[in-house]
């Protein structure tokens, strides 16, 4: 009976949060993401987005292919809340999406009865317009030359490649960890966390196995981060 209401709940709360999705972005307009994620789901966590040329993402897209230093993942990986449905909001952040591009960005995550995290509702406002402004404004615009993006992957695939490069770029050059002190590994383990690759299925794993230590030792580094915070 639990579950089933707890389901119950998560359902109600995802469908109420539903409508803000185009709504927030036809009040602020064509620069603003507004991307609803069910948590649960990270392989296709976005259910709902508008404007997602921004990030390059649409409904059915993972958790692994938003902006990099998501604060709002790392705060939807913590332990869940002893308080409850207590949800959290996480401002004004800055987070880059693969091209470079600043976003300035925030999150809300929204918990159930049992203090689980199961939604988030997150804002990337896209500055490169301004940027451009200021740019002008100061006479050192320079032309912007955009990336032309690669042929999509099979969803897999993608989603393996995705995992590799977050533990890649966290681990450092040379992608080993041998050379890595304890705060070394424990401030890639932060990386890979503020990436999101722990809500993805096996990324305590494949973090360990890069590491070269257990998934115990994994936990036991996400609580220290937990703790410094």
């Amino acid at each position: 009976m639990k579950a089933v209401s707890l389901a119950a709940e998560r359902a109600a709360v995802i469908n109420a949060l539903r409508p803000l999705v185009p709504m927030l972005a036809a009040m602020a307009g064509p620069h603003l993401e507004v991307v609803l994620h069910d948590v649960s789901k990270p392989e296709n966590s976005v259910i709902a987005i508008a404007n997602g040329h921004i990030s390059g993402r649409g409904v059915g897209s993972s958790v692994l292919e938003g902006p990099q230093n998501d604060k709002g993942f790392a705060a939807a990986t913590r332990i869940k809340s002893k308080d409850g449905a207590v949800h959290s909001i996480v401002e004004d952040y800055v987070t880059v999406t693969a091209d470079g591009r600043e976003l300035r960005s925030a999150s809300a995550i929204f918990r159930d009865a049992g203090g689980e995290p199961f939604a988030t509702l997150c804002l990337n406002a896209d500055l490169s317009g301004f940027q451009a402004a200021h740019g002008w404004l100061s006479q050192m615009l320079k032309p912007m030359v955009q990336a032309v993006a690669p042929p999509a992957p099979a969803a897999e695939s993608q989603m393996d490649a995705l995992m590799q490069e977050i533990i890649s770029a966290a681990v450092g050059p040379g992608g080993s960890a041998e050379a890595l002190t304890r705060e070394g590994r424990i401030q890639a383990v932060d990386a890979m966390q503020r990436r999101g690759l722990f809500i993805v299925k096996g990324g305590v794993e494949r973090a360990a196995a890069a590491l070269r230590v257990s998934r115990f030792t994994i936990y036991n580094y996400m609580e220290q981060l937990r703790r410094r915070e």
